[in-house]
C-alpha cells in the first residue's frame, strides 16, 4: 500500500505530461527561436552574459516542481489566463516582427504564467512564483536605461578610486572618468562601472535565498538591500587593483590582468555576499540569545 502511494506522484507526472505535451510543445516553438536569438546576440554582451545561467536556473526548478505541479488540484482560470495569455502573445508578435528582443524575450512570462493558469490556475502561480519572476534577469534592459545607470556609476566608482589612493599617497588625479597615475592614463569604461556585477549578484542573491527559505524577514531584506553596496564596493576595488598593478608594473601587466577582472570581480563579490549572510546568521543568534 505503501509503494503504491509513492508512485502516485509519478504517475500524476507522467498523466500530466501526456496530457499536456501539445501545450509544451508549442512554448518550444515559440521560446527555443528567441533563446537561440539571444545565444548568438545578447549573451555574447558582458551585460548579459548571466542569461545561460538563469536560463539554466529556471529550468531546472520546473524540473523540481513539475511532480508538486502535477499533484494539485487544477482549477483554471480561464478569463485572466486567456487575458494574460494573448498580452503576451501580443508581444511576443510585435517584439520578434521589429527585432525588438526586450519584447520577445520579455513575452515569455505572460506566456508562461498565462499557460499555467489555464492549465492548473492560481495554485500553479503560487507554486512557480519563483521561476517566473527570475526569468526577469533573462530579460535585457533598454540601452537608453543602460547609458543612464552606467554614467553615474563610472563616476562614482572613479571618485572612491581617486580618494582612497590619493589619500595614502598616490600621485593621481581624475578628469571626470579618466584617471592618470605616474605616467599612465587609465579610461573607466562602461564595463568598470559595475553595473555588470550588480545584475549578476542581484540575481545570484534572490536564487540563494529562495533555495535558503529564511523565516526572518528582516534577514531577507537585509540581504538583499546588501547586494548593490556589495557589487559597488567589488567594482571598486576591482578598478583599484587595475590601477595599482598598471602603476607598479606597466601597461601590459594591467591589460593582462583586465581579461580576468571580471571573474574577480564575480568571485568577490559572492564571497562577501556569503561573509554578509554569516555575520547575520551570528548576529541573529546573538540576538536570540539575548532574549529573556
Amino acid at each position: 500500500m505503501d509503494s503504491a502511494l509513492k508512485l502516485d506522484p509519478l504517475h500524476a507526472a507522467r498523466a500530466a505530461w501526456l496530457q499536456w505535451w501539445p501545450v509544451l510543445l508549442g512554448l518550444a516553438v515559440l521560446l527555443v527561436p528567441t533563446y537561440w536569438r539571444m545565444n548568438q546576440d545578447v549573451w555574447n554582451d558582458e551585460a548579459q552574459a548571466h542569461g545561460p545561467f538563469v536560463l539554466l536556473v529556471v529550468g531546472w526548478l520546473f524540473y523540481k516542481k513539475w511532480r508538486d505541479l502535477a499533484a494539485i488540484q487544477a482549477a483554471p482560470a480561464p478569463l485572466v489566463g486567456w487575458a494574460i495569455f494573448s498580452f503576451g502573445l501580443l508581444l511576443y508578435v510585435v517584439g520578434r516582427s521589429q527585432a525588438l528582443i526586450l519584447l520577445e524575450a520579455g513575452a515569455q512570462i505572460p506566456i508562461l504564467g498565462g499557460a499555467l493558469l489555464l492549465m492548473f490556475g492560481w495554485r500553479a502561480i503560487k507554486l512557480l512564483w519563483f521561476p517566473l519572476l527570475f526569468l526577469l534577469f533573462l530579460v535585457p534592459l533598454p540601452g537608453f536605461v543602460i547609458d543612464g545607470i552606467t554614467g553615474p556609476l563610472k563616476g562614482q566608482v572613479s571618485a572612491v578610486v581617486d580618494w582612497v589612493l590619493y589619500s595614502v599617497g598616490y600621485p593621481i588625479s581624475r578628469n571626470g572618468v579618466i584617471i592618470s597615475i605616474g605616467p599612465y592614463q587609465l579610461l573607466v569604461a562602461d564595463a568598470c562601472s559595475g553595473l555588470n556585477s550588480m545584475f549578476s549578484l542581484s540575481a545570484m542573491g534572490m536564487l540563494f535565498l529562495y533555495l535558503m527559505q529564511y523565516r526572518s524577514r528582516l534577514r531577507n531584506i537585509l540581504m538583499l538591500a546588501s547586494i548593490l553596496p556589495i557589487a559597488f564596493f567589488a567594482n571598486v576595488i576591482r578598478v583599484m587593483l587595475l590601477v595599482l598593478v598598471t602603476y607598479h608594473f606597466g601597461d601590459n601587466a594591467g591589460h593582462a590582468l583586465h581579461e580576468y577582472a571580471g571573474i574577480l570581480l564575480f568571485i568577490l563579490a559572492l564571497l562577501l555576499l556569503f561573509a554578509f549572510d554569516a555575520l547575520l546568521k551570528w548576529m541573529f543568534k546573538q540576538s536570540e540569545g539575548a532574549r529573556p
